[in-house]
């Protein structure tokens, strides 16, 4: 079982450095930082010393965990890849991970639950059956965390997405009165702030420069993000523009409607506080209230119990 444990956790570090220089090289574009690497040299150097010149890490990890997603891809359904690609979008496409790689970093994370689990029932000397329900346990856990997380990580940008609409759309709509277009708006919205939203609004402007219509843009936009006011508010722009309706208008009635929807939320919430409250304060708090209203006059009687007892 030992030399099984080494393996398994020799194996766990290798795909964890791996994933760690894999996720740090790809927050940036690597064409770019070769680019900028060859002309920040003085002298004419060939490719090959630029390659020798990396790090140990991206010349041995990052290529071997790249093949390994080369061999997930082409184990995993292209069904399966497609829904996590399609989970990974709505999360906001943390690190710019590609579904092989997040695959490969939830065969890690498995890996590692279920070697450390392992490695402990047998540090303590427990049976074979403890230790093979124990680590099937850990195994499940560590499959499923990654995706709780991928899954926890959409929730909060939808909501941020939800909560930052009604200033978005006020910003367009003093924008559009001022006399810009809407495309120059949303642009205006990317440069003021950094959030999903925003950036959301940027990444159309992209598209539409490369070629894409704007009408297409924005459906796409509205693909990414499955927020039910981002949908409302991007069929009344694409009605207003297929019938001539100016779209000022149209920005400040989806303002207004946001900003009541925000209130009633805001208010919906307020009523759900009570309710929430409740079961703290009935198992948390009312017994330290309890305790410490109650716990005196429980010593004295206990102590008066005392004294009849001995006088008697």
């Amino acid at each position: 079982m030992t030399p099984i444990i080494l393996v398994l956790g020799l194996f766990a570090i290798l795909i964890m450095v791996g994933s760690f220089f894999l996720l740090r090289r790809s927050e940036e574009d690597p064409l770019a930082a070769r680019i900028d690497e060859f002309a920040a040299r003085d002298e004419a150097v060939s490719i090959e010393e630029i390659e020798l010149s990396m790090p140990i890490t991206d010349r041995l990890f990052v290529p071997l965990i790249r093949r390994v997603s080369d061999f997930v891809v082409r184990l995993t359904p292209q069904t399966t890849l497609e829904r996590t690609a399609r989970q990974l979008e709505l999360a906001g496409n943390p690190r710019n991970m590609s579904a092989a790689e997040f695959w490969v970093i939830r065969g890690f994370v498995t890996v590692v639950f279920t070697g450390l689990t392992l490695l402990m029932m047998w540090r303590f000397g427990q049976p074979t059956n403890k230790m093979i329900l124990f680590s099937l346990g850990a195994a499940a856990l560590g499959f499923m965390l990654p995706i709780m997380l991928i899954r926890s990580m959409s929730d909060r940008r939808k909501q941020a997405i939800v909560k930052k609409l009604p200033d978005a759309l006020d910003l367009m709509t003093i924008c559009v009165d001022a006399g810009l277009t809407f495309n120059a708006a949303m642009q205006k919205v990317d440069e003021k702030w950094d959030d999903a939203l925003a950036r959301e609004f940027g990444r159309v402007i992209y598209e539409m420069q490369l070629g894409k219509s704007r009408r297409q843009a924005l459906k796409d936009m509205v693909d990414r993000m499955e927020v039910p006011d981002v949908t409302s508010f991007i069929a009344a722009v694409l009605q207003a523009d297929q019938l001539g309706v100016g779209i000022g208008k149209v920005l400040r009635i989806q303002s207004e409607q946001m900003r009541l929807r925000r209130r009633q939320r805001a208010e919906e919430k307020a009523q759900q506080a009570p309710v929430k409250m409740l079961f703290p304060m009935i198992f948390l708090i009312f017994p330290s209230i309890f305790l410490v209203l109650l716990g005196p006059a429980g010593f004295q009687i206990v102590r008066s119990s005392a004294l009849r007892g001995v006088t008697g």
